[in-house]
C-alpha cells in the first residue's frame, strides 16, 4: 500500500484496487460508495442469500403476530425475506401495528421503513450486544419475535429472555458459500498485476466464507493485502481464523467502511 502514489487532485482511492465480497444483489451500495472517490472494483461474492429449507416456522410466527409485543430484525435481508412472507401469506402492514420494531442499524431499519412500518429502537452501535443494552429494560414478560438469518450469534435471545423476556427466533434465510466464486477468488488472489490492496468483510460469514472459498492454508497468500472489517464482531472473526485486521470502520456501516478504507489509504500515502 505503501507505493501507492495520489497526485494533487485526484480522488482519495485512486489507484487502490478493492475487493468486495458482499452478497451480489447487496454489492452495488459499497461498491458505488468505493468508486465514487476512486478506487477499482472487484466483485466477487463470499456469500450467497438462499431461502430457508421450510418457511413453516416464520409463516406460523407471522400469523400469530397478535401474540408479540416487540419485532427484532437484524438484517436487511431479514426484513426483504419477512416481507415476501407476508405477502404470500396475504398479510397487511396493520398486523405489525401494535408491535414495537427494533433494528440493528440504519440499513435495517431503513428498510423497514421503506415498507411504511415505523421503527422504534435503533442501538447506538449496530452489532448484538447493542440490541441488548437498549432492550433490556423494556422486555421483561414481554413475548419477543426474533427474525435473522440461520445461522447467528445468540447474544440477543439468550441476553433477552435472562431479562425476562420469552423469545422466539425464526429463520427467514439462509447464508452458503457461492461456489462459483472459489476459483475467481484464488485467481483473482494470484494474479500479481490485479490482486486487490484491499479485501472488505461486513460480517462474520464473509471472513468464514472467504477462508473456505480460499481452503486450507491458502491465507499465507494474502501477505500484502489490507484487511479490511465493518466492526468488532467482524474482526473477532478475523482474528479467531488467524487472520489481521488491518483497517476497522469506527461507524459499523458501510459508509463507515469506506471513511476507515479511505482514511488508512490517506495514512500510507502522507
Amino acid at each position: 500500500m505503501s507505493s501507492l502514489r495520489n497526485p494533487r487532485g485526484r480522488r482519495p482511492l485512486s489507484g487502490v484496487r478493492v475487493l468486495v465480497g458482499r452478497a451480489r444483489h447487496q454489492a452495488g451500495a459499497l461498491s458505488g460508495e468505493l468508486r465514487k472517490l476512486g478506487a477499482t472494483v472487484l466483485e466477487i461474492p463470499f456469500i450467497e442469500i438462499r431461502k430457508p429449507r421450510s418457511f413453516k416456522p416464520l409463516d406460523s410466527a407471522l400469523l400469530n403476530l397478535g401474540g408479540y409485543d416487540w419485532l427484532i430484525l437484524t438484517s436487511a435481508n431479514g426484513v426483504e425475506a419477512m416481507w415476501e412472507r407476508l405477502a404470500k401469506l396475504r398479510l397487511t402492514k396493520t398486523k405489525l401495528t401494535h408491535l414495537r420494531v427494533a433494528a440493528i442499524g440504519p440499513a435495517t431499519k431503513k428498510a423497514i421503513e421503506r415498507r411504511g412500518v415505523s421503527v422504534n429502537v435503533v442501538p447506538k452501535e449496530y452489532v448484538a450486544e447493542s440490541v441488548v443494552r437498549s432492550l433490556r429494560r423494556r422486555v421483561k414478560g414481554k413475548r419477543v419475535l426474533l427474525v435473522r438469518a440461520k445461522i447467528a450469534r445468540d447474544v440477543i435471545p439468550r441476553e433477552l429472555c435472562l431479562a425476562g423476556a420469552q423469545v422466539d427466533v425464526v429463520e427467514a434465510y439462509e447464508t452458503v458459500v457461492p461456489e462459483s466464486s472459489r476459483t475467481r477468488l484464488r485467481n483473482a488472489l494470484a494474479n500479481l498485476r490485479r490482486r486487490p490492496h484491499v479485501v472488505t468483510f461486513t460480517s462474520s460469514s464473509t471472513v468464514r466464507n472467504f477462508v473456505d472459498l480460499l481452503g486450507s492454508g491458502r491465507t499465507a497468500g494474502i501477505g500484502g493485502i489490507r484487511l479490511a472489517s465493518i466492526g468488532p464482531v467482524t474482526s473477532s472473526t478475523l482474528r479467531e481464523l488467524g487472520l489481521r485486521v488491518d483497517i476497522e470502520a469506527t461507524e459499523f456501516t458501510i459508509p463507515g467502511l469506506v471513511k476507515a478504507i479511505a482514511a488508512a489509504v490517506s495514512s500510507d500515502r502522507n
